[in-house]
C-alpha cells in the first residue's frame, strides 16, 4: 500500500493574489488530508461519502459529485486500466477557505503518481495540481493552495510572471521561501466560522473584471501585492505593529472588491474589538475561516466561540508538505 498526507494551509497576507503574479505569507495548519493506494481486482474509488467502481472510459468522465477529483487525476494520467483501491480521507473543515479540497487533490495526486512509479519534483507537482484543478475540475483558482499543500511550512511566496494561465510545462516556477527558522512565534488564531463557500465561484467575477483592467481590481490587487511584501518584513522583524496594519488593509481592500458576507465581517470586527489587533479572512473570500493576529488568544476565542466559530484551528509551521510512504501488507492490515 501507499499512503499520502498533506496540510492544508491558512493565508496570512496577501491573498488572493496568487492567480495575479502577486505575493503572499501563509501557513501550513494541523489539519490533514490523506490517500492510500493498494492493488485490487477492480478500479474502487472511495471516501467519506461512498464508494464507486469506475468500468468503462465514460466513467472518468466527471459527473458533479465527490468522486470527480478521482475521475479526473486518472482521467489526466489516462489510466483507465489501473486496478486499485484508492481511498481518501479528511479532517479539514470542507468549503472553509484552508485548502481542503486542494490538499485532497495533493495526496492523492502523490499517491496515484508514486503507484505508477512516476518521478516529479515539488514545482511540476504542484503545476500539475494546479492544472488539474484549473482545466479537469473547471475549479477557477490561483496557485497558493496547489503549493502550500505540496511543500508546506511557513511560506512566503511570490507569483511573478503567472498572471496568464498557460499548460503546466511552460509556467514559470513560483518562489517558495520558507520562513519557519526565522520567525519565533506565530501570535495567531485561527477560526473556522462554519460558512461553506466555492472559492471558484468567488474567483470567476474578479478573474473576469481583472482580465477586462477593472481599474480597481487591478490596483487593488497591486496594492494587496506591496501589502504582502511589506507583511513579510514586518513578520521577520517581529514588528507586530506594522504586521496587523497590513493585515487590515489586505481585508478592507478585499472586502471592498467582493463583499466578504455579513457573518464573516462580524466575527472580523468581534475579533478586532476583543483583543485582536488585525482580523481578515484565510482563504480567497466569501467565507470560511478568519485568522485573527493577537497576543490575548483566550479572549478572541471566546468572544470568536460567541459570535459563532464552529472550530479553531493550530497552525503548523513545521509541517513537511506532501509525504509519501511505502506500507507493507501485514503493516497496512493492522493499521485498518
Amino acid at each position: 500500500m501507499i499512503r499520502s498526507t498533506t496540510s492544508g494551509r491558512a493565508g496570512i497576507i496577501g491573498n488572493p493574489t496568487d492567480g495575479y503574479g502577486g505575493a503572499m505569507i501563509a501557513c501550513s495548519v494541523k489539519n490533514c488530508a490523506a490517500a492510500s493506494i493498494e492493488p485490487h481486482d477492480e478500479l474502487l474509488v472511495q471516501n467519506e461519502s461512498g464508494s464507486k467502481v469506475l468500468h468503462w472510459k465514460n466513467d472518468f468522465e466527471n459527473k458533479g459529485d465527490y468522486f470527480d477529483i478521482f475521475r479526473s487525476v486518472l482521467r489526466y494520467f489516462k489510466a483507465y486500466d489501473i486496478k486499485a483501491k484508492i481511498t481518501t480521507q479528511s479532517n479539514i473543515p470542507v468549503q472553509a477557505g484552508l485548502a481542503g479540497s486542494t490538499a485532497i487533490l495533493s495526496s492523492l495526486l502523490s499517491a496515484v503518481l508514486a503507484y505508477m512509479g512516476k518521478d516529479v519534483n515539488r514545482y511540476q507537482l504542484a503545476e500539475i495540481n494546479r492544472d488539474i484543478e484549473l482545466n479537469y475540475l473547471k475549479c477557477q483558482c490561483g496557485y497558493q493552495d496547489a503549493y502550500m499543500t505540496t511543500f508546506g511550512g511557513l511560506n512566503y511566496l511570490d507569483f511573478r510572471g503567472k498572471e496568464y494561465y498557460r499548460e503546466w510545462e511552460k509556467e514559470q516556477y513560483a518562489t517558495v521561501e520558507n520562513l519557519s527558522r526565522y520567525v519565533d512565534e506565530l501570535p495567531f488564531v485561527v477560526a473556522h466560522t462554519g460558512i461553506r463557500h466555492n472559492s471558484g465561484d468567488f474567483h470567476r467575477p474578479l478573474r473576469e473584471r481583472w482580465l477586462e483592467r477593472d481599474s480597481a481590481v487591478v490596483n487593488g490587487y497591486n496594492e494587496i501585492m506591496n501589502i504582502a511584501r511589506e507583511g513579510k518584513r514586518a513578520l521577520l522583524d517581529n514588528n507586530w505593529d506594522e504586521l496587523a496594519y497590513q493585515m487590515n488593509k489586505n481585508h478592507e481592500i478585499q472586502d471592498s472588491l467582493a463583499d466578504s458576507g455579513e457573518q464573516n465581517n462580524y466575527m472580523i470586527m468581534a475579533a478586532r474589538e476583543n483583543g485582536g489587533l488585525a482580523a481578515k479572512l484565510a482563504g480567497a473570500g466569501g467565507g470560511g475561516t478568519i485568522i485573527v493576529l493577537t497576543f490575548e488568544p483566550e479572549r478572541v476565542k471566546k468572544a470568536l466561540s460567541t459570535a459563532g466559530a464552529e472550530q479553531f484551528i493550530e497552525l503548523d509551521p513545521a509541517a513537511e508538505g506532501v509525504q509519501v510512504e511505502y506500507v507493507e501488507a501485514d503493516e497496512a492490515a493492522s493499521t485498518r
